[in-house]
C-alpha cells in the first residue's frame, strides 16, 4: 500500500493539521518508507514465536503492603513555609 499526497492531506485534515505543501511531500514519503518496512516486517515467519508485552524479560518487585508508622503532625508540617492550626497555607486562588 503506497499513501498519496492526497490521503496524507486529508489524515492531516482529520487531526485537524496545516500542512504546508513541502511538509506533506516529506510526510507521504516517510509515512511510505514505514509502511516499506511494516511489509517487510511482516514476511517474517513468527509461528513458533510467543506474544510478550516487552522485549526484555522484566518481573516487578513490589514491597509488601505493611501498615507502618506515619508522620506526625509536627513533622509534616516541619518544612512547611506557612503553617495555621496544623495545616500547609496556601495562596487563594479564585
Amino acid at each position: 500500500m503506497s499513501l498519496t499526497p492526497e490521503v496524507v492531506t486529508q489524515i492531516a485534515q482529520l487531526a485537524r493539521l496545516r500542512l504546508s505543501a513541502t511538509e506533506v511531500e516529506t510526510f507521504t514519503r516517510q509515512l511510505n518508507d514505514v509502511l516499506v518496512y511494516v511489509a517487510k516486517l511482516n514476511e517474517l515467519d513468527t509461528t513458533d514465536v510467543p506474544p510478550m508485552t516487552h522485549v526484555l524479560d522484566l518481573t516487578n518487585a513490589f514491597r509488601s503492603d505493611a501498615v507502618g508508622a506515619g508522620l506526625s503532625p509536627d513533622e509534616a508540617l516541619a518544612n512547611a513555609p506557612q503553617q495555621q492550626r496544623q495545616a500547609f497555607v496556601v495562596p487563594k486562588i479564585i
